[in-house]
């Protein structure tokens, strides 16, 4: 016996397939995905294709640079191209977009790397999952950008940060490396995005020795 017919509207199917991607994106839900459907449907058609460029973009041309693990669409990135950087300061953070907060004051010369998370035992982020073996790498590394005699901890200052600075300081100690720290300026549970310029310019000039 036949089937009846599903009875009911439906969106027609790419726009069904733009709201079932856009409802998988972070804190967006199924009403969200379908305003945000709506408006690429009402908007020109330039402004949808320019859209679809940039993600196609995003994916097939950045990537980490080899040396800091920043994001880039060249490597190594301009940060670290550029020699009127102090090559011999590396700041160690979390995540790129701590690399940009910090970079945003205008008071740091040096470089950066990018560890792409935190030491986080019970979620199973060990130092194997980190860049832990490349920052070890550039300190005890030869050529144009080795020569490292500090390293500034920039981590965020809650449990699981505070737990991978420890862990980076007794590995560089051994490595006959200076370790600091970024001045308790920001405030405890914090992260670095969300902390003004003012604070963050504050905590690069009051870093302190570990």
């Amino acid at each position: 016996m036949p089937q009846a017919p599903k009875r009911g509207f439906a969106y027609p199917e790419p726009v069904e397939r733009l709201i079932e991607h856009l409802a998988k994106l972070p804190g967006i839900g199924r009403r969200s995905a379908e305003r945000m459907a709506f408006h690429v449907l009402k908007g020109d058609k330039a402004e949808a294709l320019g859209l679809a460029r940039a993600l196609t973009d995003v994916k097939e041309k950045v990537r980490h640079c080899a040396l800091c693990f920043n994001l880039t669409d060249s490597s190594p990135c301009p940060i670290c191209a550029d020699s009127r950087r102090d090559h011999g300061l590396v700041l160690v953070v979390e995540q790129p977009k701590d690399l940009i907060a910090l970079e945003q004051t205008g008071q740091y010369q040096g470089v950066y790397h990018v560890l792409m998370g935190r030491l986080s035992p019970l979620d199973g982020v060990g130092p194997e999952s980190l860049t832990v073996d490349l920052l070890l790498e550039r300190v005890g590394g030869k050529g144009e950008h080795s020569a490292v005699r500090e390293v500034i901890l920039g981590l965020n200052p809650t449990v699981e940060g505070d737990g991978t600075g420890l862990y980076l300081a007794d590995l560089l100690h051994a490595r006959g490396v200076k370790v600091t720290r970024l001045a308790r300026g920001l405030p405890s549970g914090g992260n670095l995005e969300y902390a003004s310029k003012a604070v963050l310019g504050d905590a690069i000039l009051g870093r302190q020795v570990v």
